[in-house]
């Protein structure tokens, strides 16, 4: 009868592991600036919710505030079970390794830098590509031959994003000039529109009448000034466009939300890198910016995408360089 009962006893915490493996929900981490930042977490967002709507699943989350938290956020949904986690930002890959290391049976995953381990998926983007085109776009509309460029925080993946905006333009307008100020050094660059705006009134000063701001958050203040000086903006991460419709020029549109809801419908271990090619960038146009996009700015745009798929443009990647020329 003991025996019986140990056997009993034996199968059902079986049976509750299996449950517990069938019923493993994902938990997606956000970085510094929220959920709802309009850029770069909400494009997040958007992905988990949209794999929440398909399958009637539930996810978890967490909304990092201090750089403290990452790796506590991270260990507590894994010891509740959360597979696959997903750390949004490449701030969270030394938590992200460090935890997978401790859950080896755990799936895990880092959008925005690499964590090279078997339970682990990464993925990263040629920025570069899809800040090109904007680049192109930013150059057909300015009337000055000069625009701007403002950064989040001095990384860089940031840098990517303003070398391949700066070649984009040169290769429409060579004698312009592209003025780039980044906005600091820690994670509270990406949450800080006053200075965003501060700085995009100091490039309209010198002579900027287009700006890109690719600094989360901050990017909020930059459109702004944008708005309040008659000048144009372009956006990033997410379709901005609609933030200051008639002001916004575009949006370099960084796929994450289909990164996301990629990771928690079907995690894929190794390096996931999206580009022009596979959909990963883009550029936006819509309903609020279709009167500012004329018929040229778009074939010289939809020519230079073109080109890069087909590999005639080679955009100089910043990161593989450390440098941008």
């Amino acid at each position: 009868m003991k025996l019986h009962a140990l056997t009993k006893t034996f199968v059902a915490l079986a049976a509750g592991v299996v449950a517990l493996a069938v019923q493993a929900n994902p938990a997606v981490i956000y970085d510094m600036g929220g959920k709802f930042d309009g850029s770069f977490n909400q494009a997040a967002y958007e992905g988990i919710q949209r794999w929440m709507k398909e399958t009637g699943k539930k996810s978890m989350e967490f909304e990092v505030s201090n750089e403290s938290q990452r790796e506590q956020a991270i260990r507590r949904m894994a010891e509740r079970g959360a597979s696959p986690i997903i750390g949004i930002g490449f701030s969270q890959a030394s938590s992200i390794e460090k935890v997978a290391k401790e859950f080896p049976k755990l799936k895990f995953a880092i959008v925005d830098m690499v964590v090279d381990l078997p339970n682990v998926q990464s993925v990263v983007f040629k920025e570069q590509e899809g800040s090109y085109l904007v680049g192109v776009m930013a150059a057909k509309a300015s009337k000055t031959g000069k625009a701007g460029f403002v950064g989040g925080m001095d990384i860089p993946l940031i840098r990517r994003f303003e070398c391949g905006y700066v070649q984009g333009f040169k290769a429409v307008a060579p004698s312009g000039e592209v003025f780039g100020n980044m906005t600091g050094t820690t994670g509270a660059a990406w949450n800080d529109p006053a200075r965003g705006g501060e700085l995009a009134k100091a490039q309209f000063a010198r002579g900027a009448d287009v700006v890109f701001a690719a600094a989360g958050g901050t990017g909020i203040g930059v459109y702004q000034a944008a708005k309040d000086s008659g000048k144009l903006a372009i956006g990033v991460d997410s379709n901005q466009n609609h933030l200051q419709p008639g002001t916004m020029l575009t949006s370099m549109v960084k796929r994450v939300d289909v990164a996301v809801y990629n990771i928690a419908k079907n995690h894929n271990p190794g390096v996931t890198v999206l580009g022009l090619k596979e959909g990963g960038v883009d550029y936006a146009v819509d309903k609020h910016n279709a009167a500012l996009v004329t018929p040229g700015m778009k074939e010289a745009v939809e020519k230079a995408k073109a080109d890069i798929i087909s590999g005639k443009i080679k955009v100089i990647d910043y990161m593989a360089n450390n440098a941008c020329k």
